[in-house]
């Protein structure tokens, strides 16, 4: 009986992520609040009845790190190294990098200056609080201009990118800045010699095998190279990020010998259907992580008048510094843009990979997830607002043909 309970509430929950994520269109409400709100409302339904639940905390780094895994690899699929997408690209990409360093640097120095914490620490604590959420930004750009999304998925994706490798970077130097560099700079090195093998054998292995289970065999493997690499200390999440840059971007060893052997038209179809698991699999792991969050989220933290000041200041100096960004850098075509500076899946999981020695009690975990709700709900009211930016002329130009849908995880 008590099976067929657990089934029950599984496929509920199942049915009700899926239902936050379509309503998003008429509520404006990202499914990622009502997931952590849905986690909330079952924690105090299970403390008000008594209901003996068994401790599922220890599986959030579990899920986290799937996760990780999944949505570094789906925001390296959506971009495309082309000419024609270069100004975009570079547009996305000067915004991640200044915004995440300005915001990191800053938030630093006030910490140091202010609290006296040592740098190391601080920036293990204040980088995940500077990583836009791919998962969270994209999904919520839906209702935007085409060229905006497109914005919005190259800055994100960006985002989470160099901030993890900013994150491992500073997670695993021992040494000096300049030793430390030279040394990640090798393992990246290897890393990306690791990626064109692992993506060649891809190849080889989708032209030579017709076996009907083949892309859960491709996502086991990258995971399992991740787990190898993390356990000799290269950075994984490189290893992945280029990886899923190399399936991307197969159309540059269009015309080379490579073609001799491998079928690069059914390759690109399995990569497209190897998206679409991919999306799949991101949306239940990224429901039940968030439910599981939201069920363990301490409610009296939310209340606590520091950790209510602490994390608005820093909600409030992450959109200030955006709409000083667009105002005299971009200078046009921001719109709602200014708005879509959502934390999200990236921050919780960076912020729960810390080790426990370098956490802060500035800031804990509790001022995470509120900075996290605060910077989902003003994205949530700013979407809600008419965008008068309506001209052409004063569209980001942002040239893509790339689709976006796959982005709504």
């Amino acid at each position: 009986m008590l099976t067929n309970y657990v089934i029950l509430a599984l496929c509920v929950i199942i049915l009700l992520s899926y239902l936050f994520d379509i309503s998003f269109k008429y509520s404006k409400i990202p499914g990622v609040v009502l997931l952590i709100g849905l986690g909330i409302v079952l924690q105090l339904g299970v403390s008000y009845t008594g209901i003996n639940i068994p401790n599922l905390r220890p599986t959030l780094p579990v899920l986290g790190t799937l996760g990780l895994i999944l949505i570094v690899m789906d925001a390296a699929l959506e971009i495309r190294l082309e000419r024609s997408k270069l100004k975009g690209l570079a547009r996305g990409v000067f915004s991640a990098i200044l915004l995440l360093v300005v915001f990191v640097a800053a938030l630093t120095i006030i910490v140091v200056k202010v609290w006296n914490q040592p740098v190391t620490t601080t920036l293990l604590n204040v980088i995940p609080l500077g990583i836009i959420s791919s998962a969270v930004a994209i999904s919520s750009a839906v209702l935007l201009r085409r060229d905006q999304r497109e914005f919005i998925t190259f800055e994100s994706a960006i985002s989470d990118i160099l901030g993890i490798l900013i994150f491992d970077f500073i997670l695993l130097n021992e040494g000096s800045l300049g030793s430390g560099l030279i040394i990640f700079g090798l393992k990246g090195l290897i890393t990306i010699v690791i990626a064109a093998l692992m993506t060649t054998i891809l190849a080889i292995f989708l032209h030579k095998i017709n076996y009907h289970v083949s892309y859960i065999i491709i996502l086991t493997s990258v995971v399992l190279v991740y787990v190898l690499a993390k356990l000799v200390h290269l950075p994984g999440l490189f290893l992945v990020v280029v990886f899923g840059l190399a399936l991307a971007n197969n159309r540059l060893v269009d015309n080379t010998f490579v073609t001799r052997y491998i079928d690069f038209e059914k390759f690109r179809e399995d990569i497209n259907s190897f998206k679409k698991i991919l999306a799949e699999l991101t949306f239940l792991v990224r429901s039940f992580f968030f439910i599981v969050f939201g069920f363990y989220t301490s409610l009296s933290g939310f209340v606590n008048i520091n950790n209510l000041l602490i994390a608005g200041a820093i909600t409030a100096g992450i959109f200030i510094l955006r709409w000083l960004f667009f105002l005299l850098i971009l200078g046009k075509g921001t719109g709602k843009l200014i708005w879509f500076a959502p934390r999200g899946l990236i921050t919780i999981l960076l912020f729960l990979s810390i080790p426990e020695g370098s956490r802060m009690e500035l800031i804990n975990e509790e001022v995470v997830t509120l900075v996290i709700l605060m910077s989902i709900f003003v994205m949530m009211v700013g979407n809600m607002f008419p965008d008068h930016h309506k001209n052409e002329s004063d569209q980001l130009t942002v040239n893509t043909s790339g689709s976006v849908q796959n982005a709504s995880l």
